[in-house]
């Protein structure tokens, strides 16, 4: 405390001085800025490092002494404009393709199990089968559009949507079914045991829409234990039709239950219902489907079997194939780098698909290249149609299916330009061709994947 010079009544305060940090000396700055690099960086603004600067506790005499600045702020600009920006990159989200290997697989045997129906029922279906033929490519034809249509509905009104829209469907396409059996077969044997198939895939596609596949494979005991015992003890034609039936009326009374049941609750709002055209192409790939893998066994009688129960694992990577197109989709960073990403997961799936068909060809001596390339376009043309590209898989596999006809001769019934299995190599080869240029175009882009 000094007195002022000519002034007795004024006492002057003088305070020390800081310490003057050597101009040799490194910038304390420079450490903090380092330490915090990972806050600076993410920072889109100097206030937030000044938030986290002062949660730290770093007070006004650290301040004005350490790092010789005038307050908080101050640091926080320094900071902010020493540090470059880098965003991390958000974490991985909720992944809405994720499935059980175990759901696929009780739907691979739901589609492979009925088979044995006609393994057990054979003895009943003396002479030529076209009529049952028919039926099946209705049938098949009619339950891809109407689970497609069912699905749409449930995801738009909820199960009382789908409920009403497979109470409508269902009784018609059976009729269908089973008409068109008459027609070709005539009285028998033959349209009965159409009618109870058509009965049969009218009730499994109810239960697979409203999600009780453990009901169906309840109802399918019947026909598998017969099939069972088909080694040690054939049964005779009474038996047959009791285990037949028994299977046919329990998948229709359990999905008699889940429509009332289904009925029964409350409907969400629907923005509106969708066109009955959208479900065109669905059905139509229904039938060109059901017309290849009728032809199959021509160029190799187990290859409708091996084709059958792959379903399940082609169900699964067709959820691998999303969910890991989610995954580079996050990572791409330019839109021809996610096209690269999404061709090279495209080309792992339908790899993986192809060696589990080709591993049980190879065992039972079906010529595999024929069943690959009928299995590579029916997969890509389901990726396709899950996708909602429906239009290019019904129209590709629907060619394949006529051109087939052709080069085999089955058109006129008589000799062909080709052997079967050269046919359908030929077929399914440009089928797979062009719903794989499809694919690598139409799922290379971001838009596809939302």
């Amino acid at each position: 405390m000094v007195n002022r010079p000519g002034d007795d009544r004024t006492v002057l305060l003088r305070l020390p001085t800081p310490p003057q940090r050597p101009t040799w000396a490194d910038d304390p700055l420079d450490e903090l800025a380092e330490r915090l690099a990972d806050v600076c960086g993410a920072a889109v603004h100097p206030d937030e490092i000044a938030a986290v600067l002062e949660s730290d506790g770093l007070t006004h005499q650290q301040i004005t002494t350490r790092y010789s600045r005038r307050d908080l702020f101050a640091i926080a600009e320094e900071l902010y404009t020493r540090v470059p920006r880098r965003f991390p990159d958000p974490g991985p989200g909720p992944d809405p393709w994720r499935t059980s290997p175990w759901q696929c697989l009780l739907r691979g045997m739901l589609f492979g199990l009925p088979g044995l129906a006609y393994l057990l029922g054979a003895g009943l279906l003396p002479g030529r089968v076209t009529g049952l033929a028919a039926s099946a490519l209705v049938a098949w034809a009619w339950n891809q559009a109407l689970a497609h249509r069912a699905y749409v509905r449930l995801a738009a009104g909820g199960r009382r949507a789908a409920a009403r829209c497979l109470l409508l469907g269902a009784p018609a396409g059976v009729t269908a079914a089973a008409a068109a059996a008459l027609a070709v077969s005539g009285a028998g044997a033959a349209p009965a045991f159409a009618a109870g198939e058509a009965l049969y895939l009218a009730a499994a596609t109810v239960l697979l829409v409203l999600g009780r596949e453990q009901h169906l494979l309840i109802a399918l005991v019947p026909t598998a234990a017969g099939a069972a015992c088909i080694p040690l003890w054939h049964p005779g034609p009474v038996p047959v039709a009791v285990l037949l039936l028994a299977t046919v009326a329990a998948a229709a009374l359990s999905a008699v239950r889940e429509i009332v049941r289904s009925l029964r609750t409350t409907s969400s709002a629907a923005p509106g219902t969708p066109r009955l055209t959208a479900s065109v192409p669905y059905g139509l790939f229904g039938l060109a489907g059901g017309a290849l893998t009728l032809m199959a066994p021509a160029a190799g009688r187990p290859a409708a079997v091996v084709l059958t129960l792959s379903m399940g694992v082609a169900e699964w990577l067709l959820y691998r194939y999303r969910s890991l197109t989610l995954t580079a989709l996050r990572h791409s960073r330019t839109p021809w780098g996610f096209r690269l990403r999404a061709v090279g997961v495209l080309a792992l799936c339908l790899t993986g698909y192809l060696a589990v068909l080709a591993a049980p060809a190879l065992v039972t001596g079906v010529p595999p290249l024929p069943l690959l390339a009928l299995g590579a376009a029916l997969w890509v043309a389901l990726l396709l149609q899950a996708a909602g590209i429906a239009w290019p898989s019904a129209v590709a596999c629907l060619a394949a299916a006529v051109a087939e006809v052709a080069l085999s001769g089955g058109a006129n019934r008589g000799p062909g330009l080709l052997s079967p299995a050269t046919a359908e190599l030929a077929a399914c080869g440009c089928a797979t061709a062009v719903l794989l240029a499809v694919a690598c175009t139409r799922m290379g882009r971001t838009t596809a994947h939302r």
